[in-house]
């Protein structure tokens, strides 16, 4: 009786042994999944910050040319500076914050692509070096943005599919930063990067 409860007691130390063994590793390895997501975050920052430090040389620029169209560069000046303003937690990066940083940086696109549009109409402007350069930078910008947006998702993609499964889910619930995080979506109607091709 006494050599069974022995061999029972040994059996629940191994249990519990591989048990946290399990869950440290689990723990261990949301941590890690977590961390790529938010180094990636920072990534997506920095190309997000490059356009935005972009933006007013191309404002100055335009606005060198004679009567170019005021209103739009307000509302991109305005766009700029609601997009720069959003701050998101690194440590929450639900959908709803996702969406909402999304949703500034789209309307910053969209003002920029109109801005571009209208310069169609100042071949001067077009032709000039400056601009020419600046052109060029926002196409190399939105092809970064773009690859970085990629990667960020990709990353989510690998700890949400590991955290959501089971029993691994059981051991996220318990920790607030491993919630499931968000992905970035494509505008309604495209799925393209805004139009900077001036050559014509």
């Amino acid at each position: 009786m006494k050599k069974s409860f022995i061999i029972a007691i040994y059996f629940v130390f191994i249990f519990v042994f591989i048990t946290i063994l399990w869950i440290a590793n689990t723990y261990n390895h949301l941590v890690k999944l977590n961390e790529n997501i938010k180094t990636q975050w920072g990534q997506l920052e920095n190309v997000y910050q490059r356009r935005a430090d972009l933006i007013p040389n191309l404002v100055n620029t335009v606005k060198g040319s004679a009567n170019f169209e005021k209103d739009t560069l307000n509302q991109i000046i305005n766009a700029r500076a609601k997009a720069t303003s959003i701050s998101i937690n690194r440590n929450d990066l639900n959908q709803n914050q996702i969406n909402k940083f999304q949703q500034a940086q789209d309307h910053l696109n969209n003002s920029i692509s109109r801005l571009l549009l209208i310069v169609e109409n100042y071949p001067n402007l077009r032709s000039t070096q400056n601009f020419y350069e600046l052109q060029n930078q926002l196409e190399g910008t939105e092809n970064r943005i773009n690859v970085e947006r990629n990667r960020f998702n990709e990353k989510v993609n690998s700890f949400n599919t590991y955290r959501n499964q089971f029993p691994k889910i059981i051991i996220a619930n318990f920790f607030y930063q491993f919630k499931e995080k968000g992905y970035f979506q494509s505008q309604i109607g495209s799925n393209k990067s805004p139009i900077i091709d001036f050559s014509s």
